[in-house]
């Protein structure tokens, strides 16, 4: 099951009482765009007592079409990666 964005600011504006509806959303907004943002610069974003986020970059690669058995090549590209905090997987360790 997932969480969607809009699922996350209905959450936290359920804690967040005195606050506006609308005022979360665009922290939340400015939070992910600001990640992005950093994610795009080359930047780690470290997010302490959950994870970081960082840019990995992959090798170009041939590969072969399963579908047509004809061989690719995939270019070189970078992609997000996401490793979790010690408390973050001891918590999901502790949840099984």
């Amino acid at each position: 099951m997932s969480l969607l964005k809009r699922e996350l600011i209905h959450e936290v504006s359920e804690r967040l009482v005195d606050y506006q509806k609308q005022d979360i959303a665009l922290a939340v907004e400015i939070i992910l765009e600001e990640i992005s943002l950093a994610l795009s610069k080359g930047r780690r974003v470290e997010v302490r007592g959950f994870g970081s986020f960082s840019i990995r970059a992959l090798k170009p690669r041939t590969t072969k079409n399963p579908k047509t058995g004809k061989m690719i090549n995939i270019p070189a590209r970078k992609t997000p990666h996401f490793t979790m905090s010690k408390s973050l997987r001891e918590a999901l360790i502790d949840n099984t």
